[in-house]
C-alpha cells in the first residue's frame, strides 16, 4: 500500500544478534605428562620368605648350641636304634662332610668365599624370579636360610657343626643339621619347579 504522498514506506529493520564470521578459537590442547612412569621394583623377597630364611637360620644356631652344650665331641645319643642317633662332630668342609677329610693351606677362608660367591649367586638368581614361581622362590628362601647358618658357624667357629646321623646297620649316611637339610630341600623344590610342578598355566581359549 502506498501512502497518498506517494512516498513508500522505508523498509523496518529488524535488530538481531549480530553474526561473526571469525572461527572461535580451538581450546588448547592439554599439556601430556612429560614425567617417566616410575615401576615400582620388586622386592627380592617377600615378607614370607625373609620369615623363612630368619626362622630356618634361628633353629640352626639354636639346635646347633644345644649339641655343642649337652654333647661332648664324637659322642653320640641314640634315638631310633639301628637308624638315627643324635651325635656331635665338626665339618670344616662343605655341606653333608664334603671336603671334610681335605686339609689344604687357608682352607677356613676359602669355604667362607666360597659360601659368600654361592649367596651372591642365589640372591641374584631369586631376583629375577617372577611372583608365580613360588616353588622356586620358596625353594631359594630355604636355601639361602641353611646357606646363612651355616656361613655363620664358619665365620665364628671355622667349622659347622654337624649332628643329626642317619644309618642303617653299618651304613651311616653323612651327617648334617639343620641348614643342611633346609638346603636339600630347597633344592628339591627348585628341581620340581623346573619340571614344570608348581607352574600356573593359562587356560587355552575356547
Amino acid at each position: 500500500m502506498i501512502p497518498e504522498d506517494g512516498v513508500p514506506p522505508a523498509p523496518t529493520h529488524v535488530e538481531g544478534p549480530a553474526l561473526s564470521t571469525e572461527t572461535a578459537p580451538s581450546p588448547a590442547p592439554s599439556a601430556v605428562d612429560a614425567t617417566p612412569l616410575v615401576t615400582e621394583a620388586r622386592p627380592l623377597v617377600s615378607p614370607l620368605e625373609v620369615i623363612a630364611i630368619g626362622t630356618i637360620v634361628c633353629v640352626d644356631q639354636i639346635t646347633k648350641f644345644a649339641v655343642r652344650s649337652t654333647i661332648p665331641l664324637y659322642a653320640k645319643h641314640v634315638i631310633i636304634p639301628n637308624l638315627l642317633d643324635v651325635t656331635h662332630v665338626q665339618n670344616t668342609g662343605a655341606a653333608f662332610g664334603l671336603l671334610n677329610a681335605a686339609d689344604f693351606p687357608y682352607k677356613s677362608a676359602v669355604m667362607i668365599g666360597i659360601a659368600t660367591l654361592a649367596l651372591v649367586a642365589i640372591s641374584i638368581y631369586a631376583r629375577q624370579l617372577g611372583a608365580h614361581e613360588r616353588l622356586s622362590r620358596y625353594g631359594l628362601a630355604l636355601i639361602l636360610g641353611g646357606a646363612f647358618g651355616n656361613l655363620i658357624d664358619r665365620a665364628i667357629a671355622g667349622y659347622v657343626v654337624d649332628f643329626v646321623d642317619v644309618y642303617w646297620g653299618e651304613a651311616h649316611f653323612w651327617a648334617f643339621n639343620v641348614a643342611d637339610a633346609a638346603i636339600t630341600i630347597g633344592a628339591i623344590l627348585v628341581l620340581l619347579e623346573m619340571v614344570g610342578l608348581g607352574r600356573r598355566h593359562a587356560s587355552h581359549p575356547v
